[in-house]
């Protein structure tokens, strides 16, 4: 049986690549600017929307991270009058006509459907919370128990260090501790970018999707080429 393919759009760093290579997938990113330390399996420099439709339909899933600045809380009093896209909308409209499996994903005050949601402490080697909503199309992936949160953020409050299970993986940096502990609470070690750690979702996250997806690929539409004439390109 031939490797199924995944395209990240939106991929940036490969936060959301990675956990779908743990899953069993071949990932395939693309992403508007150049990203150097991208850790997946081939990468496109393109606009993701024109991507998806010239050639989502030869993907078996794809997964979709439109900008969240627009929608974030952390963005909407700070951005000094800069506007963001909004590309929710246009997203899954491309996504829907490719006929191919999906899923959105954003920051909770989004427009998208609530079909899952995920959180750190869901998952026991993760350190953040970091809510994420996710909306499928074409598959389904259940939703697992939230665990109630447990203690503070940890971080240097007026001038002292505060120890807590959490790390705040937003901003500049600041007083939210070296880098090192960013890297370890999302489980992200092939950057040291700031950056690029703070804008991924942790690849658990998409490795517990990845795994689900996987096994409901044939009723979605999966079919492996038999014949190698058929083989697709991104394989």
């Amino acid at each position: 049986m031939s490797t199924p393919v995944v395209l990240d759009a939106c991929c940036g760093v490969g936060g959301a690549t990675k956990g779908y290579q743990r899953a069993g997938f071949h990932v395939v990113g693309v992403h508007i600017a150049s990203q150097r330390r991208y850790c997946g399996d081939e990468f496109v420099q393109a606009d993701a929307l024109e991507f998806i439709a010239a050639h989502g339909h030869e993907f078996d899933f794809i997964h979709a991270s439109p900008p969240c600045q627009a929608y974030s809380t952390l963005t909407r009093g700070t951005n000094q009058g800069r506007e963001y896209p909004e590309l929710v909308g246009r997203m899954r409209l491309a996504l829907q006509r490719t006929g191919r499996p999906y899923v959105i994903e954003n920051v909770p005050s989004a427009p998208i459907r609530r079909d899952l949601m995920l959180c750190g402490q869901m998952f026991p080697e993760l350190a953040v919370l970091r809510h994420r909503w996710f909306e499928f199309g074409g598959v389904h992936v259940e939703q697992p128990e939230h665990p109630r949160h447990s203690g503070r953020v940890a971080g240097y409050r007026h001038g002292t260090w505060y120890q807590g299970p959490y790390v705040a993986v937003y901003g500049k940096g600041g007083g939210k501790g070296p880098v090192s502990l960013w890297q370890q609470a999302m489980g992200i070690d092939w950057t040291s970018a700031r950056r690029e750690i703070r804008q991924a979702i942790p690849p658990a996250y998409t490795e517990y999707i990845g795994r689900a997806v996987l096994a409901q690929l044939p009723a979605a539409g999966f079919t492996p080429p038999t014949n190698p004439q058929e083989v697709n390109p991104w394989r």
